[in-house]
């Protein structure tokens, strides 16, 4: 039985499924990517305490913000495999990335900001947050289309 807002990623998968494997799989990537330019020092080091410089484009990273982003990209990908799992990965998103921005807002160029977050991190975790909120009340039509007669 075939659905609407199916393109084939995998048989059955929503398009708020897809969303968020997409997103657990850049999550991920740029997880472990931020890996190859922290190393494991200064594990909550922040570049105004301590001239931390560690930038991945143009985000301030650090050993727990790596781990953080691994996290997330784990739980969008295995969250991914169901609508009700895709759904609460959006609102994990939502929350988790909102209270993200409200943190930075703060925090950021603060001695005390362990996640070592600027400008930048506060308009992809607000933009995230938004993105979390597609995933999870965005419709999904799951009926099948057939022919009327006339």
């Amino acid at each position: 039985m075939a659905t609407t807002g199916n393109t084939g990623a995998r048989p059955g998968m929503t398009w708020p499924q897809m969303l968020a494997l997409a997103f657990g799989v850049v999550y991920l990537l740029v997880g472990i990517v931020g890996f190859f330019i922290t190393g494991f020092d200064g594990f909550v080091s922040n570049r105004t305490a301590d001239g931390n410089d560690d930038m991945l484009l143009f985000f301030m990273i650090n050993p727990l913000h790596n781990i953080v982003h691994i996290v997330i990209g784990l739980a969008g990908i295995v969250l991914s495999r169901t609508l009700a799992g895709a759904r609460t990965y959006g609102w994990l998103l939502a929350v988790g990335y909102g209270a993200a921005f409200v943190y930075g807002l703060i925090a950021a160029g603060q001695d005390w900001d362990f996640l070592n977050i600027n400008a930048a991190d506060n308009v992809l975790h607000i933009a995230t947050a938004v993105i979390g909120l597609v995933i999870a009340l965005g419709p999904v039509n799951n009926t099948v289309a057939r022919p009327t007669r006339a």
